[in-house]
């Protein structure tokens, strides 16, 4: 088994944490490998920022498939998921984002989930994207005032901050369980499971399980519906890899 992960933020050594961290989930058996954004922001924090990494994200699938075989899902290690539905629709395996695997998993320990990530604009934009996938009711995001990368620079600085955040998730929300998501974040889950009297998930984690059952069951790309190849459509300035996905997938039907 082959899992492709992409990194939507441009920081390599976010993306090496990560592929060491979701090897060690994966186990034996089952390789992953990990791509980094060619552009965009260093770490995803803002609206901008987000919508500039759903092209990147696109960009760099293409570009991994210049160079190896289809693996057999993606992964998209960006909390937030930027633009997974884009991504469905261009990759030829199965595609799994960070926040949606991580509130499936959730929903099943829980009735009310907590968000928790780095970085207070992505409250707002984490509870926008739990209304469009339906958890509106369930969900309530926190966030805390360091970004992500700030946390991954220095963890052990922001677990006190962390702890207390879910806490009061827990005794002020509601939380009966508590996903810890970002790229940043990755790992530190298990690190705060005993300050917090919920269970605790961590994204990344949830993120390869999900892949990893999907790529088991092999699904096929479809051939019909909004995640099948799109139709013929002229581009411009499109990177040389991208382009020639979007072109070999709309002449030929899918990859």
């Amino acid at each position: 088994m082959r899992l492709l992960l992409i990194n939507g933020n441009t920081d390599p050594t976010i993306t090496a944490r990560m592929v060491a961290l979701a090897r060690a989930t994966a186990g034996a058996g089952v390789a992953i490998e990990g791509v980094t954004a060619r552009f965009g922001a260093r770490y995803v924090a803002t609206r901008s920022a987000a919508a500039i990494a759903g092209h990147a994200v696109l960009d760099a699938l293409a570009h991994a498939l210049v160079e190896a075989p289809a693996p057999d899902a993606v992964l998209l290690a960006c909390f937030g998921d930027p633009g997974i539905a884009a991504l469905r629709e261009l990759s030829p395996a199965p595609v799994v984002g960070m926040a949606e695997a991580s509130l499936l998993a959730a929903a099943t320990l829980g009735g009310r989930i907590a968000l928790l990530t780095g970085g207070a604009r992505w409250v707002p934009m984490l509870s926008e994207y739990a209304a469009a996938i339906g958890f509106a009711a369930r969900v309530v995001v926190r966030g805390i005032a360091l970004t992500g990368d700030t946390v991954a620079a220095d963890p052990d600085a922001a677990l006190p901050v962390l702890a207390a955040e879910a806490r009061a998730a827990v005794e002020r929300d509601g939380a009966e369980v508590v996903v810890l998501g970002g790229a940043g974040l990755a790992g530190l889950a298990g690190r705060l499971a005993d300050a917090v009297p919920v269970p605790m998930l961590d994204s990344l984690d949830c993120l390869v399980r999900l892949g990893m059952a999907l790529a088991a069951g092999a699904p096929g790309k479809p051939t019909a519906g909004s995640y099948a190849p799109p139709p013929p459509a002229p581009t411009e300035g499109l990177s040389p890899p991208l382009a020639a996905l979007v072109a070999a997938l709309t002449t030929s039907g899918g990859a």
